[in-house]
């Protein structure tokens, strides 16, 4: 079956001729009402596509109609960024789950797809520039049916070595970001704060103070509309622990996880994705399953342990709806699938099915 996002195609070939394979049917409409809410807007099913494979409208409308009912819009910037080189999802060949120790050694990487369950994500978070994708995104923002929501996400770009007050300049440029995506009509923000390919220590959701800053600075320009903050995979409880005590009085909620990053090799043992800073990229797909459900588990329980409101959404490895079902078993309030769905599109019709959903 062709991905709806297609590996073997670059991503400006996908991006001006997708999506493909079963995206590109006309999909079957929802016949019942909203069964669910989320954020407090009713849903048929509080279940979608996260950042990643819906490039633009065309991706995001197709989403829809494919019964995945909360999509999120690929993640974009206050300006114009290229993307990686060609290729940018490989299959990587993971025996079982992806721990954090055997992401650390060398993983087989290749471009044959056949019975896939992992791939890479190197993409170096591309974006046109706004004055192309606003109207995309508000193309998008439409074309969500009854029962559907569209997530726009963002994130903010560092500025160039030298300028003057380069913290100040980052909060600001996050700020202008989430205002231009709010201009859309986008109904619920999600700030990226993940990217493995933004750096994998330095990660900005490792930063507590950096992000107190930056939310509490977005929250107030934009004001009640909803900001979700998309985190990586906390190996740290007290980390993980501080970062939520310290936002859950600002933001609406928490996507987790995007990816566990790990170096990626060919059968040479050479690395398999081109170009200087790519050794390294994201793995997702069924070996991070236990990541996301983990941290699912994890931040539910702060929630409680608070007694607070905030929402949670699962993200990692939802390959079956099955596996949507154990992440809203573990305390989420919403579950999304990257892999999962691009590679079996009729994932949303089988969720919105699937009894004790």
């Amino acid at each position: 079956m062709t991905p709806f996002y297609d590996p073997l195609r670059s991503y400006e070939d996908n991006y001006a001729n997708g999506p493909f394979g079963a995206f590109a049917e006309p999909g079957v409409a929802a016949v019942a009402p909203p069964a669910e809410r989320f954020l407090g807007r009713p849903v048929h099913r509080a279940f979608g596509i996260p950042a990643g494979p819906l490039v633009n409208a065309a991706f995001c409308a197709a989403a829809f109609r494919h019964g995945y009912d909360v999509n999120v819009y690929k993640t974009v910037r206050t300006r114009s960024h290229p993307s990686h080189p060609f290729p940018n999802t490989l299959r990587v060949h993971v025996g079982g789950d992806l721990s954090l120790e055997t992401a650390r050694g060398a993983l087989l990487a290749d471009a044959d797809f056949r019975g896939t369950a992992s791939i890479s994500n190197s993409f170096g978070v591309p974006s046109r520039d706004p004055d192309e994708w606003q109207p995309d995104m508000a193309a998008a923002v439409a074309a969500a049916g009854d029962g559907q929501l569209l997530v726009g996400s963002f994130q903010g770009t560092h500025p160039a070595p030298g300028a003057a007050d380069r913290v100040s300049a980052y909060v600001a440029d996050h700020v202008a970001a989430a205002s231009l995506v709010v201009e859309t009509g986008a109904p619920v923000l999600e700030m990226n704060l993940s990217c493995p390919n933004e750096g994998t220590a330095d990660l900005l959701c490792f930063d507590t103070a950096a992000v107190v800053r930056i939310a509490g600075a977005i929250k107030e320009k934009v004001g009640d509309v909803p900001l979700l903050l998309k985190l990586a995979y906390f190996a740290d409880d007290s980390a993980l622990a501080a970062l939520v005590h310290a936002t859950a009085g600002i933001v609406d909620g928490y996507a987790a996880i995007n990816t566990i990053p790990a170096r990626l090799v060919d059968a040479a043992g050479r690395p398999a994705l081109p170009g200087p800073g790519r050794e390294v990229a994201g793995v997702c797909g069924d070996a991070i399953r236990w990541a996301g459900l983990e941290m699912v588990r994890r931040l539910a329980r702060l929630r409680d342990d608070a007694g607070a409101g905030f929402a949670i959404v699962g993200v990692g490895g939802v390959m079956e709806a099955s596996h949507h079902l154990a992440m809203r078993a573990a305390g989420a309030d919403a579950v999304m699938s990257a892999t999962g769905a691009m590679f079996r599109p009729g994932l949303g019709a089988e969720v919105r099915a699937a009894r004790g959903a």
